[in-house]
């Protein structure tokens, strides 16, 4: 270990450094969440207990993993990243706490509002995506970096999903906030995959120059998911279907081209092309699904669990790494914490197909997924809390 990095970790973490970049607070925040609420979700689905919710059961489920889970993943990342592309002065301080203390009001209003008044709970959970928004969204014109402009529609639709949801509390609204968070892991992840693992393989091997990255393709991809939103809001099952097999072959084609089988001896790169992988699952199962009336819950698990749990999981650890000043070196533990979270994937989505009994399937992903994300909460912590390795601010 470099003799910045043991120093670094043996310097005392402090609650005032999760406020020093984004990534630090909401990384470590959506994983104390995920780690509570999955199992009390599992909890209360099974009768054990019944909680003061806002909202009925399932939908608490759905939003707090789409709107609670992964807007704080989404947040961390995009509030990170953002001022790297446009070299703008990072976000920190009072308007970090700020920005997270209207996430955390947000979580906790539905956990415990039963009977509040739902304009209250309603606006303080849809005033965090747009304050995202508003903060990224000033870089990327000061900086006229139109090329990030994607993100922000993309996010926009999102939050439009996220109005339909908790105003109407209809299924439709969670199955486009899924089909956009798997447009979002088209963009970023077909930024950073492809890049990342280009880097490696021209390091440690001679087959770099075989990762492709086609412009076109990617641009296709994302418009093949906003027209897979709009047909399916419409109620056009079958041209959903469709659009659906053509963003998976499209997905599957950019897959390829990236060439993850040559990175596997690295877990921070296999990890997002298998996380990748399950997009097209996801988009395949919904084309079951719309044609065939396959089980709903298998798609969106594919995509909830498989594409957004372990993309996450994937991205934040190496986030956490690189923008603390650290080697990309995975801590002890986390290609278990990987090769969990891929299974949790595996088993929920047989569960939803049928193939194995649902008590079993569902104590089995929720325990996988627990011991995945329990992983980094342990190893990390200390990562998020403590000043950077090399000496630099946030």
């Amino acid at each position: 270990m470099p003799a910045h990095t043991a120093t670094a970790e043996q310097t005392s973490a402090s609650v005032g450094q999760l406020f020093a970049y984004p990534f630090r607070i909401f990384f470590l925040s959506m994983t104390v969440l995920t780690l509570a609420t999955i199992p009390l979700w599992v909890l209360e689905v099974s009768g054990a207990f019944s909680l003061p919710l806002a909202m009925p059961g399932l939908f608490w489920h759905q939003h707090e993993m789409l709107f609670g889970f992964l807007s704080a993943a989404i947040a961390g990342f995009l509030l990170t990243a953002v001022c790297v592309w446009t070299g703008t002065e990072r976000t920190h301080g009072w308007p970090l706490v700020l920005l997270w203390g209207v996430w955390l009001a947000g979580r906790l209003l539905l956990l415990m509002g039963a009977g509040l008044p739902d304009w209250l709970v309603q606006g303080v959970n849809l005033a965090f995506l747009p304050l995202v928004m508003i903060d990224a969204g000033w870089r990327v014109v000061k900086a006229r970096q139109k090329r990030q402009l994607m993100i922000l529609v993309v996010l926009g639709l999102l939050w439009a999903m996220q109005i339909g949801f908790v105003t109407r509390l209809e299924m439709i609204f969670s199955y486009g906030a899924l089909v956009m968070a798997m447009a979002l892991i088209s963009i970023v992840g077909g930024r950073i995959t492809p890049a990342f693992t280009n880097g490696w393989l021209n390091r440690n091997s001679p087959d770099g120059s075989t990762v492709k990255m086609i412009p076109q393709l990617d641009m296709a991809a994302l418009f093949s998911m906003i027209a897979l939103l709009v047909t399916l809001l419409a109620g056009w099952h079958t041209l959903a279907a469709v659009v659906a097999v053509i963003a998976a072959g499209l997905m599957l084609v950019r897959l390829y081209n990236w060439k993850g089988w040559l990175a596997r001896r690295e877990p921070l790169l296999w990890i997002l092309h298998l996380s990748i992988l399950w997009v097209p699952v996801a988009l395949l199962l919904l084309a079951g699904t719309l044609l065939a009336d396959w089980p709903s819950n298998a798609w969106s698990h594919a995509a909830g669990t498989g594409a957004i749990g372990c993309l996450i999981l994937g991205v934040i650890a190496r986030v956490s790494l690189g923008h603390t000043g650290r080697p990309l070196v995975l801590p002890k533990g986390m290609v278990l914490a990987f090769v969990a979270i891929q299974l949790a994937a595996v088993i929920r989505v047989i569960t939803a197909l049928n193939m194995i009994p649902w008590h079993p399937g569902i104590g089995t992903s929720t325990l996988l997924w627990v011991l995945a994300y329990g992983l980094f909460l342990v190893r990390y912590t200390g990562v998020l809390a403590r000043p950077r390795a090399d000496g630099k601010p946030g």
